[in-house]
């Protein structure tokens, strides 16, 4: 597959770039994507939820009241969890989520997410985005140049640029990563593909591998 050259206006550059079959052209793998996916947002959650158990309630131990005769259920403490203010039980405690997959699975599932785009004509080359200054009107202009207000949009950079990304932080459906940041999820979950002339050549050299 073969995609225009433009500039950050929105103009042809009067060139062409040929897409890597063996990157874009795939048949995407859906259990690939579904396990790069699950890893990755699992691998976000903190895991530091933490609720006390009737051992870490502080309060007293003592019976509250007589163990029999009167007729009731036994209470060793005001602990018990059944009591307001007692502790809870099967609570959460810290744990780590992370998950691990094979680096060759990772990589099928950003082939796979790469090629979704290509077939649906959501991926735009750029030989360069650069602004002067960190504006938003910069990066909101830049959306306009190619009609893609509206849409969630993740620009791949060959390298970070503090000034795009002080230009992008307050907008709410733009998204901006390295090539080496880029990841299954952040694909899939937008609309548009930006890329960097430069970033695509360095993306096909890290699949490739």
């Amino acid at each position: 597959m073969e995609l225009q050259v433009y500039n950050i206006k929105g103009e042809t550059v009067g060139r062409t770039v040929k897409l890597n079959d063996d990157i874009f052209g795939i048949e995407p793998n859906n259990h690939a994507i579904y396990l790069d996916v699950k890893r990755i947002l699992a691998n976000r959650r903190q895991g530091t939820s933490k609720t006390k158990h009737r051992g870490e309630i502080a309060g007293s131990t003592r019976k509250i009241r007589p163990q029999k005769g009167t007729g009731g259920a036994r209470f060793g403490s005001i602990k018990n969890p059944l009591f307001r203010g007692g502790g809870r039980v099967f609570g959460p405690v810290p744990r780590d989520y992370s998950i691990k997959i094979n680096k060759k699975v990772k990589a099928l599932a950003r082939k796979s997410a790469l090629s979704s785009k290509a077939k649906e004509n959501a991926i735009i080359i750029v030989d360069k985005v650069d602004f002067d200054s960190p504006k938003t009107k910069n990066f909101v202009q830049l959306k306009k140049n190619f009609n893609i207000t509206e849409k969630k949009l993740l620009l791949i950079l060959n390298e970070i640029k503090n000034n795009v990304i002080l230009s992008a932080r307050n907008l709410k459906c733009s998204n901006i990563l390295s090539v080496s940041q880029l990841n299954t999820y952040d694909i899939l979950n937008a609309n548009v593909l930006m890329m960097e002339e430069e970033a695509l050549k360095s993306l096909e050299q890290i699949l490739n591998t």
